[in-house]
């Protein structure tokens, strides 16, 4: 039977028993984490040592943890279909505009700082790590007023009905591959990238090209807030852009259509005039904020 290669959290077993059932079946096998905590890589690192040393024929991902750059002998096989890319705020209010002012927020992401703070300057956004299962604990202890996650792992996990309210794409962009699960297989293992293909999604596949193509262009990393979004329109694909300072105090925001059938040229697009407007200097101060 194939063998799947996961990390051993609790979503990322749920994303890998999914993947399985869709498979029609297959053997999960748990990686460890390299790096530090603020090392995102970390997240992927194991599964993919894992697939090098043939412990495993398919890996499986979060898109928005998967670096643009991926070790040689290693491809994206498939993007199943892709679940809600947007973020959903747990707490008091109905939207941004209705939560009661200077709230405590928990996040550990900067692009979801940034963009509240551009929203809502009296916020207290304070630093929250851990999974799913720590965070919703911390907010049920009283330490803080309402955390934002993706809602995507909230609905994998059967949680989405936690969800105050969902933040429109429009306010808070969503970042590159959220919602989104990659295959990964050896380059050379032919058998395992036909057995991932048949649950891709050519939908799913066109909006992560493109918006990993603005991230690469743009030398984004975990350190830098940025949120990338893209939706397949019919005849063209919509691709949209937040660049800002962790404080909210300065941001752009961009949008283009392009062809869909060349969504990794759309994605770059979008990076240049990004970079045309000012981007680098706002994501190098970002970087040593």
């Amino acid at each position: 039977m194939i063998r799947i290669a996961t990390r051993g959290s609790t979503l990322a077993v749920t994303q890998a028993r999914q993947t399985a059932d869709l498979l029609g079946g297959a053997d999960l096998v748990e990686s460890s984490a390299d790096g530090g905590v603020e090392d995102k890589a970390r997240f992927v690192r194991g599964v993919e040592r894992m697939l090098l040393e043939e412990k495993a024929e398919i890996g499986v991902h979060s898109a928005k943890d998967l670096p643009t750059e991926m070790p040689d002998g290693l491809m994206i096989a498939a993007v199943p279909v892709r679940q809600d890319p947007r973020d959903v705020w747990i707490g008091a209010g109905s939207s941004l505009e209705d939560v009661p002012e200077g709230a405590r927020v928990g996040t550990a992401s900067l692009r979801r700082r940034a963009q509240l703070l551009a929203a809502r300057p009296d916020l207290d956004v304070t630093e929250l790590h851990g999974n799913v299962d720590t965070r919703l604990r911390r907010l049920a202890e009283g330490k803080l007023d309402a955390i934002v996650l993706a809602a995507a792992g909230l609905r994998r996990l059967g949680r989405a009905d936690e969800a105050s309210f969902t933040i429109p794409a429009q306010q808070m962009t969503p970042a590159a591959g959220q919602g989104a699960l990659v295959l990964q297989t050896r380059a050379t293992d032919e058998a395992a990238a036909a057995t991932a293909g048949a649950i891709g999604d050519a939908t799913a596949l066109r909006e992560l090209t493109a918006e990993r193509a603005a991230v690469a262009l743009l030398e984004a990393s975990c350190a830098t807030p940025i949120g990338v979004h893209a939706t397949v329109n019919g005849d063209r694909i919509d691709v949209e852009a937040f660049v800002g300072l962790p404080d909210g105090s300065e941001w752009i925001r961009d949008r283009v259509e392009g062809d869909p059938e060349e969504p990794a040229a759309a994605g770059a697009m979008l990076a240049e005039r990004l970079l045309g407007a000012g981007a680098r200097d706002i994501l190098d101060r970002a970087e040593h904020a």
